[in-house]
């Protein structure tokens, strides 16, 4: 059980951000303020759960002290909503769609002699909610991170974050993961999954081993992208960081995101932005069309696991499991296709005797399409995906060069949404990204609107 340490350090977290908000630029204070509690604030089940509200976590604490602190800050100034119209209506959906699930699950659901209650539409007030803290860093992001220098300013953030958590992810490595233990007084998950071979993973204050190593990745990534914008002697600096997050990430025994920094790093280094947006949207693309490939069974799958089993049994099998829980969750999902099943585990399969669940869910848009159905899923996947759209499309409008860290910004943020597929790793962070790229578009097409209304006072 969570320390009493772990309940102080959520409890005076706000006061940090007012702090960060005081002392530094605004952009700056929200980069500082989701970073730094994503990293260091105790992992669920720390957390507070008062009736009628979500639970308060470090997934939603750091964004709701950092709205608060900017409505009494910057009074007048936020503007919630998107203006592309499109945006605006997958953040409605996102934060609405949790009514329509309720109002299509009001009833109990059997399994033999074991039965899930109904939902009821309080719950759907609790998880309206929940959805708008979960996306409120995209929308504080959106209005704070804009420009050029504040993408930069990203990828810079996201560099010294791992570079500073490589310290604790390698004492880990070296002890085994222990410091949630010492310093919160609990593990967070299943440490028999931080044993690689003859060693370990780390996984520090985050939730798994994976979300650590996907640090490691944007770490690498974002000194890419950093050293290739610059045409300095200090590149070789920024070169020999990325790397030493590249060891860390090895480190990090997680084949996905090693194979992601083998095959995107390479994009970075060798290809142009443009080239990198085509690459991101194809990326982008591809999440968007997988339940449809997975519902018309289009995808090979006996054939890519004897592939699998050809190069290592023991990752087939596990490639064996998921695919199959993927095949059964999505069965399930499509008995309630458009606003899903809801909570309390209702998207599961349960033994009917002793109420054990049978399935596993892993990749984020199977648990999104179960519980909300499609509309959950194209508004969530929607708003992370639009982003790197818009981005392409109004630059091209402009006829604007496309600097190097948009490009590696987008970049990353596809490899976040691809990553959805076999794993839960939507964090602060892939809102924080979409939300920055979508004010860049925004940004973008301001810039695009003066030109116009200038060329028409000229001919005036």
């Amino acid at each position: 059980m969570p320390n009493a340490l772990a309940s102080l350090a959520l409890v005076i977290y706000p006061a940090v951000v007012v702090w960060l908000f005081v002392r530094l630029p605004r952009g700056r204070a929200l980069l500082a303020s989701l970073i730094l509690g994503y990293l260091f604030l105790p992992p669920a089940p720390a957390g507070f759960d008062f009736p009628l509200m979500p639970p308060l976590t470090k997934q939603t604490i750091p964004g709701l002290a950092a709205l608060f602190t900017c409505l009494v800050m910057f009074r007048g100034e936020l503007r919630f909503l998107p203006e592309n119209n499109t945006a605006r209506a997958l953040v409605l959906l996102f934060i609405f769609s949790p009514f329509g699930t309720v109002l299509t699950n009001m009833d109990p659901v059997h399994f033999g002699g074991f039965t899930l209650p109904a939902l009821q539409l309080r719950e759907a007030v609790a998880q309206c909610i929940n959805q708008a803290l979960l996306m409120s860093p995209m929308l504080l992001a959106r209005n704070f991170l804009r420009t050029d220098d504040d993408i930069r300013d990203l990828l810079w953030a996201m560099l010294l974050a791992g570079l500073v958590y490589s310290l604790p992810m390698l004492l880990e490595v070296r002890l085994s993961p222990q410091l949630n233990i010492w310093i919160y007084g609990y593990f967070q998950h299943s440490f028999e999954q931080m044993i690689r071979g003859d060693g370990f993973r780390p996984i520090v204050f985050l939730y798994h081993g994976l979300w650590a190593a996907f640090l490691a990745m944007t770490g690498v990534l974002s000194a890419i992208t950093i050293a290739r914008s610059d045409h300095s002697r200090r590149a070789l600096l920024w070169w020999a960081m990325a790397g030493y997050m590249a060891l860390v990430l090895i480190l990090c025994k997680s084949l996905a995101s090693l194979l992601y920094a083998a095959a995107f790093a390479p994009v970075l280094i060798f290809l142009s932005s443009r080239m990198q947006f085509r690459v991101a949207m194809l990326l982008a693309c591809l999440v968007l069309a997988y339940p449809v490939i997975k519902t018309l069974n289009i995808i090979p799958e006996a054939e890519i696991l004897a592939y699998a089993e050809t190069i290592d049994e023991d990752r087939a099998n596990s490639l064996r499991f998921r695919l199959d829980n993927e095949n059964i969750l999505l069965e399930r999902a499509m008995e309630r296709p458009v606003f899903g099943w809801g909570s309390w585990g209702r998207n599961q399969i349960y033994d009917g005797t002793t109420g054990e669940i049978m399935t596993t869910t892993d990749g984020r848009w199977i648990i999104t399409i179960g519980v909300y159905g499609w509309a959950g899923f194209l508004a969530e996947f929607g708003l992370l995906t639009l982003p790197i759209l818009l981005v392409w499309w109004r630059a091209s409008q402009v006829g604007r060069d496309i600097p190097p860290w948009v490009g590696g910004a987008v970049l990353i943020l596809a490899i976040n949404v691809i990553d959805m597929v076999p794993n839960a790793t939507l964090t602060p962070m892939s809102w924080l990204f979409a939300g920055a790229l979508l004010g860049y578009s925004e940004q973008i097409e301001t810039v695009r609107r003066g030109r116009r209304v200038a060329r028409l006072r000229t001919v005036l």
